[in-house]
């Protein structure tokens, strides 16, 4: 029983870490987010994720909206 307790000791560290990166925007690659600001992008960036895995991402592309109504 130990073991077990240790298993869900460590399961509730790991998700109480998960939810203090998502609450402070932590979820992007620090290289991620260095492109998005080189790009000065204004979007939105999504990432579905079920069971630890990564379904789909996409992005709504308010960067080049504001990039071709400025060049307008």
């Amino acid at each position: 029983m130990e073991h077990n307790d240790r298993g869900e000791e460590v399961e509730e560290r790991s998700f109480t870490e998960f939810r203090r990166k998502v609450r402070s925007a932590e979820v992007l690659s620090a290289a991620m987010e260095r492109l998005l600001e080189s790009l000065h992008f204004t979007g939105r960036v999504s990432v579905v994720v079920q069971n630890g895995h990564v379904l789909k991402s996409g992005y709504e592309e308010g960067y080049f909206r504001q990039q071709l109504a400025g060049g307008l």
